[in-house]
């Protein structure tokens, strides 16, 4: 399905809020009745820009709607383009960092703006990995090591794209056995859905038929004042342990308490409270670039609490849910301004964050942590819940 410009965020709503308490600070929710919103400053991708015809196949940009929340994706990645909620005021605010035209994707310095990650999300060391004593290889994007997939990765696949109605797409792709050195033809399914209490779901399906690794995630770039540094949002993640690093990212194998270091968010603070704290885990990463060890606390719909964030500015809080066991916080440290993003806005130093739910990086070198081994037969089946509402600071 392709949509006119003229189609785009047309005659766009939100739901009234209403208030509730959350941890000291007055929060609104979502609710069910409509609101006109202020769309005056809206930057809208553009459908024709995103018609293209890449590796044979073509591109397209898909709209989803609903009273809360319009969101933008294109079948260039299976990606997220724009993502507009509404702030304190009732105006909508882009929280996603993405481009307005397709070739921006392509030619872009970060390549994975808003992006579905797979086969192996985050590093494997060396790019090498064993599974019943063979030996696989993944080429190497991130020296020394291979990176979200390799060079080739999800990102730069055209996915097939079906809409159901205007709140839901679900994206296809074949990973062909061999593809970036991963065995088997792996079949991967992603559903994007907007739910009408301010929710963005995510949900990943795959089948192989080769035993091989899988670690799918989604690695959109954050936010939450719409532009901007991103140093002042306040963060909570729900972790008491996180996996170290060596100086090229690879974990060390081990976990370690976030107690006593700048890495302990268990108590609501800045992000640039301590980042530039002399420690060598923030000089490993230049800042945050950690996969962090989720407690398995405050559930939601099934799924443990990983993270909220809360825009300072905007009052817009971004509450992560998930299954996985991990979570990656990237604090935007590579970020160079060398691309010119949607809404005249360039790439700069720590204007955006990731929060990548996941298994943890090099897990098929590491035993002690969690399997992300695939084997036929079975479905590898995750879901992750972007949860928006509104904190009165």
């Amino acid at each position: 399905m392709k949509l006119t410009s003229g189609a785009l965020f047309a005659c766009l709503c939100i739901a009234a809020l209403s208030s509730c308490n959350h941890a000291g600070n007055k929060t609104t929710t979502m609710a069910d009745s409509v609101v006109l919103a202020d769309t005056s400053m809206l930057t809208q991708p553009q459908a024709e820009a995103f018609e293209a015809t890449i590796d044979g196949r073509q591109t397209h940009l898909y709209i989803l709607k609903n009273k809360n929340i319009q969101a933008a994706f294109t079948n260039y990645g299976a990606r997220i383009v724009s993502l507009f909620v509404p702030d304190r005021t009732n105006k909508l605010v882009n929280v996603n960092l993405g481009f307005d035209h397709v070739k921006g994707y392509q030619t872009s310095t970060e390549p994975y703006f808003g992006a579905t990650i797979g086969r192996f999300g985050n590093r494997i060391a060396r790019g090498e990995f064993s599974i019943d004593g063979k030996k696989y290889k993944v080429p190497v994007n991130n020296a020394p090591n291979a990176l979200h997939g390799g060079p080739e990765g999800f990102q730069n696949k055209v996915w097939d794209a079906s809409l159901s109605g205007d709140s839901s797409i679900t994206f296809h792709y074949v990973s062909k056995d061999g593809e970036m050195g991963f065995p088997g033809n792996l079949d991967v399914r992603v559903t994007y859905s907007l739910h009408s209490n301010g929710e963005l779901h995510a949900s990943f399906e795959a089948t192989t038929d080769k035993k091989t690794v899988v670690n799918l995630t989604n690695h959109a770039f954050f936010n939450l004042n719409g532009d901007g540094t991103i140093l002042n949002h306040l963060v909570h993640i729900n972790a008491d342990r996180y996996t170290p690093v060596d100086s090229t990212l690879i974990p060390l194998g081990r976990h370690e308490a976030v107690e006593g270091t700048p890495f302990d968010f268990r108590k609501e603070k800045t992000i640039g409270q301590d980042i530039e704290t002399d420690h060598v885990q923030l000089k490993n990463g230049k800042g945050y670039d950690h996969n962090y060890v989720l407690n398995d606390t405050e559930k939601y719909k099934g799924l443990k609490l990983a993270a909220r964030v809360t825009g300072d500015k905007t009052g817009i809080r971004l509450s992560l849910y998930t299954k996985e066991p991990g979570m990656q916080f990237y604090s935007g440290n590579f970020m160079q301004s060398k691309n010119n993003l949607m809404g005249d806005k360039k790439d700069d130093l720590r204007t955006a964050f990731a929060i990548e739910p996941q298994h943890f990086p090099d897990s098929p070198n590491q035993p002690s942590f969690p399997s992300t081994v695939l084997e036929p037969g079975q479905t590898y089946k995750t879901q992750s819940v972007y949860k928006f509402d509104i904190v009165n600071l």
